[in-house]
């Protein structure tokens, strides 16, 4: 409900909300009519955050998105912000499962027949792109990664920072330093990659596979085959020292669990059998070489859209998030999932007070059970260590707007959309079923979205109302901005723009499916996210703990 006297100054989101945000920086003093209530400021109220729509008494319970978010510390007048210091985390009990039979209806008329050009895989599954993977099943070989890393990249001409190199020397020795080892001067290498089919070659690097426990090394080797089972691999080199606990038998177990008829290129090579690292390195070398030959024989042939996989993700959240950027993918992953697609929203801890909603939305109790007893098993982990959900929210968060992890988590859930929840799966478990999954990570962004692209999302669309730069290896990730400002001023990292929702120039209906074009393209290798052009290759397993 948006204001009536003043469109794009202030609104609320849902009819039973008893806090309102304001849009722009509001004053002391300023006279709104907002959800019929004539309301009087009584202190200026920054831009994103709330402020209260009647009395409110220590205790009473703060309504937005229709649900509970918060509960009053002291006693706040109407009118007044909503801050750290009047408000604290409060979220609402779940009760009795009550399923959900009916879902609104998604107008998909314009999407049916619409393809993306993708890699086609042997078991049917359609990659976004197509890489080559190299990666330790110990950190003990990160080193010798990096040593393969460097001299791959330079014989295919893969990097884009070439340009440092020279100014770093320019600093360091002179002007006249401009000119290369080659001595050309101010030159720049060429790109000398003759396997066009192939989008490059990913190296990762992690502090795993030994020291830890065993399920460490287990949960590692199921995020790394799930890797490798992502359709946006063609295949990979193993680098192992051999005697750690990630062992290359785990790999192939975690592997045949998730598709007994692998059939992707893979070698694999043991420093303790093979000896010298210069054997193992240059055994790796001429293997992913080989390697890349055979991937560039596939070419990208058209493909539904019912072949995405689209992970939901948010990061550097401000208080548009949950009014703009996230409700257009909820949006786009109601459109893939009605069209047989898949979505898969992440981040249990910013599910924290959305629980009996998504329950609800559940295809049956079964998977309804394993979401709510995950939730409960990883608050009680935090909560042993003397931490829990209600921390979540940064102090970036916070300053925009977002009091509460109940606040944050409920404009967070607004990313899945309004479709039936059909699996929840345990991480690293891995996507087999169309429709709307839960993802059980931690709501780091970084661990997230290593963990969306393991159980095989090969799109990830990811908000963010202050910036975050994080990408992925394998898996393109879209930056969407919740609003103008972020827009114009990290334009280098925001790919696709919702601030025209706050503003009221577009619909979320219409920025969902804009958002959509944008994904084609992307999809289809006609455009690069500004994750791949900015080379944000991150990569963190989540060791399984708290993390919030």
């Amino acid at each position: 409900m948006i204001s009536d006297t003043l469109k794009v100054r202030t609104l609320t989101v849902n009819a039973q909300d008893n806090v309102a945000v304001a849009l722009t920086d509001l004053e002391a003093g300023e006279q709104l009519e907002v959800a019929g209530k004539t309301i009087i400021l009584k202190e200026n109220i920054k831009l994103k955050h709330k402020y209260a729509l009647h009395d409110f008494d220590t205790g009473d319970e703060l309504i937005m998105y229709g649900i509970i978010v918060g509960k009053a510390t002291q006693p706040i007048a109407s009118g007044q912000a909503i801050t750290t210091t009047n408000v604290s985390h409060k979220t609402a009990k779940v009760h009795q499962r009550n399923p959900r039979t009916q879902f609104p209806a998604i107008d998909v008329s314009k999407w049916r027949g619409q393809t993306f050009k993708g890699f086609v895989r042997s078991d049917g599954r359609v990659g976004t792109a197509n890489y080559w993977l190299v990666f330790p099943l110990v950190f003990c070989e990160n080193k010798n990664i990096e040593i393969i890393k460097d001299a791959i990249n330079d014989a295919l001409g893969y990097s884009r920072y070439h340009k440092y190199r020279q100014i770093a020397r320019q600093i360091v020795h002179g002007k006249a330093s401009q000119k290369n080892e080659g001595g050309n001067q101010n030159s720049h290498q060429e790109n000398t990659n003759p396997f066009k089919n192939v989008d490059g070659v990913r190296f990762l690097t992690h502090q795993m596979g030994c020291g830890g426990t065993r399920q460490d090394a287990q949960a590692l080797c199921g995020l790394l085959a799930g890797y490798l089972n992502n359709p946006n691999v063609a295949g990979a080199t193993v680098l192992s020292l051999g005697c750690q606990n990630a062992q290359f038998e785990i790999l192939k177990e975690e592997i045949n669990k998730r598709n007994p008829a692998f059939d992707k290129p893979l070698y694999y090579f043991d420093q303790q059998t093979l000896g010298s690292e210069d054997v193992l390195i240059e055994t790796a070398i001429t293997a992913t070489i080989d390697g890349l030959k055979m991937a560039n024989e596939l070419e990208r042939t058209a493909a539904p859209i019912s072949k995405l996989v689209i992970g939901l993700e948010c990061g550097g959240s401000d208080g548009f998030s949950g009014i703009s950027a996230n409700p257009v993918l909820g949006r786009v992953s109601d459109i893939i999932s009605t069209l047989g697609g898949s979505a898969v929203l992440s981040e249990f801890p910013e599910l924290c007070g959305v629980e009996q909603e998504l329950s609800d939305r559940c295809a049956n109790d079964e998977i309804a059970a394993k979401f709510l007893d995950l939730m409960e098993k990883y608050q009680n982990s935090a909560l042993a260590v003397g931490s829990s959900f209600d921390m979540n929210p940064s102090p970036g968060n916070i300053k925009d707007g977002l009091i509460t992890d109940a606040m944050k988590s409920a404009g967070a859930a607004k990313k899945g959309g309004s479709t039936m929840v059909t699996d929840v799966l345990d991480y690293p478990e891995p996507v087999n079923k169309p429709g709307l999954n839960l993802l059980c990570t931690p709501g780091n962004d970084v661990e997230s979205t290593t963990a969306l692209a393991g159980s095989g999302a090969n799109i990830i669309l990811f908000t963010t109302g202050l910036g975050t730069p994080t990408g992925n290896p394998v898996t393109p990730v879209i930056k969407v901005s919740s609003n103008n400002q972020l827009s114009e001023k990290m334009s280098d990292i925001i790919d696709f723009n919702t601030g025209g929702v706050i503003t009221g120039q577009v619909s979320i209906e219409e920025a969902a499916d804009d958002l959509l074009e944008e994904i084609i393209q992307i999809a289809s290798g006609e455009k690069k996210s500004k994750a791949m052009i900015n080379e944000q290759y991150d990569f963190i397993p989540w060791k399984r703990g708290v993390s919030l």
